[in-house]
């Protein structure tokens, strides 16, 4: 059996740090928008769980690290994270060093999962005592959790009022799918909220009005850095690409976030980074400092956020549990919170304490060795083929009948009638008002847990 489960964990972990390395050098890739609804397609498919587990972790591992080669190489961001590493990685491509920053910032990131993950789990190992207290109150929970959610979101208090709507549209759509389906729906509201600002551009772009706010200014041309290798090998030690110095701060920046899973991701990452900034005075110490604190947080925040309600609880009470992760937590039918009496049924049940460690130390090191060589050997030469060869319209069509697909397996045409409706209102929030993804995976569980009781005690 566990022969089988380490097979299973090797193969799907491979799967994913292929998948999403390739995903990660295409810029705007959102991490909501891939990793979650490719994760939901490989727990309906039926995939043990230590397969999912490992299929995701070894994925955005992955894809935290080939993000960094747009984002460095072409200013481009690869994804929503790698936005906080844009100033860095801008100065030092005007400095002529974009290779340079590409090395800091992903072997910054390798380092600060492999720290992440025993960390995460140890502290989740100690608060899974409190499991069963929080699991009793988890309707509240999740109440207390979308309002904090929703505060740190950009649009902060705009978002906590964009709660109330999203919940009783939720319970609406949920009510009618009782009647039209049979059962309530899960998944197309998870597709819905994963996809939701990729529909909002798209519904802004087929507008008339909508495409005149936009900025037109042509072509835009883009300088590729270059590709220069000073070491001998194919798989380079990170720890002899940071100095000492950037070595001991991500370990920290690493070590310390990984601590955290209620916060905003993006605001940790951009607050490590002004920490380790302040503290340096060469600007080209600094600017390298920063950009390998920032990347590696990104990696540490990400797993941590992941694994701690994982393990030590079985349910979203994190941005990131409750966005990218999310099908780990909830996949109907195979994965799921009962609504009446908030017990779960997920990789926490399915999976022993001990092989979160390994099998997460087993995604991190699959990514390590797709991921991180292929970032520092071939940046350049993927770069190029990317910017060449991949058509952006190809990518999100691609996407978009995945989501079809899925939607109309929970519930046919109403499910996907469903997927859309919420994708256009979480889209609105997001883009418009601000409101994040996070927020609005737990106004869904506001939606499913807390209204039901609400309703049963008037």
């Amino acid at each position: 059996m566990i022969l089988d489960d380490v097979l299973i964990a090797l193969s799907m972990g491979l799967v994913g740090a292929v998948v999403f390395a390739a995903i990660g050098l295409v810029s705007g890739t959102d991490e909501t928008a891939t990793l979650a609804p490719l994760t939901l397609l490989v727990v309906v498919l039926g995939v043990p769980p230590v397969g999912v587990f490992t299929f995701f972790i070894a994925g955005a591992v992955s894809k935290h690290m080939t993000h960094a080669i747009p984002t460095t190489l072409l200013g481009i961001p690869g994804d929503t994270m790698a936005v906080t590493m844009l100033p860095e990685a801008n100065a030092l491509r005007r400095l002529g060093v974009p290779h340079i920053a590409l090395r800091k910032a992903i072997s910054g990131a390798i380092l600060s999962a492999f720290i992440a993950v025993p960390v995460a789990v140890g502290l989740a190992a100690l608060l899974a005592p409190l499991g069963d207290h929080i699991t009793a109150v988890a309707p509240y929970v999740f109440v207390v959790a979308a309002v904090l959610i929703g505060y740190f979101s950009p649009g902060r208090w705009t978002s906590i009022a964009c709660i109330v709507p999203f919940v009783l549209l939720v319970t609406a759509v949920n009510a009618l799918a009782e009647d039209v389906v049979g059962e309530t729906l899960s998944i197309s509201f998870f597709l819905g909220i994963a996809v939701g600002p990729l529909v909002a551009d798209l519904l802004q772009l087929g507008s008339r009005s909508g495409r005149a706010t936009l900025p037109r200014s042509g072509r835009k041309a883009f300088w590729l850095g270059p590709e220069v290798k000073d070491w001998s090998g194919y798989l380079p030690n990170p720890a002899k690409v940071l100095s000492p110095r950037q070595l001991a701060l991500t370990s920290a920046a690493a070590g310390i976030s990984s601590t955290t899973f209620v916060f905003s991701p993006v605001a940790t990452t951009v607050l490590a980074g002004e920490i380790v900034g302040s503290r340096a005075k060469h600007v080209y110490e600094r600017l390298t400092s920063v950009i390998a604190v920032k990347n590696g947080t990104t990696e540490s925040t990400y797993l941590a956020e992941t694994l701690i309600p994982l393990v030590a609880f079985g349910l979203p009470l994190s941005p990131v549990a409750a966005g990218p992760a999310a099908p780990l937590f909830n996949a109907p039918p195979v994965y799921g919170v009962d609504e009446a009496t908030g017990q779960v049924h997920n990789l926490h049940t399915l999976v022993p304490t001990w092989q979160f460690l390994v099998f997460g130390l087993v995604g991190v090191a699959l990514a390590a060795v797709v991921a991180y060589p292929l970032s520092m050997n071939f940046a350049r030469s993927a770069s190029l083929w990317v910017m060449r060869k991949v058509s952006h319209e190809a990518l999100i069509g691609a996407f978009a009948g995945l989501v079809v697909v899925i939607s109309w397996y929970e519930g046919g045409a109403f499910g996907v009638a469903a997927t859309l409706l919420i994708a256009t209102f979480a889209g609105v929030a997001n883009r418009v008002f601000g409101m994040h993804a996070g927020a609005q995976f737990m106004a869904y569980y506001v939606a499913v847990l807390f209204v039901p009781q609400v309703l049963h005690l008037t």
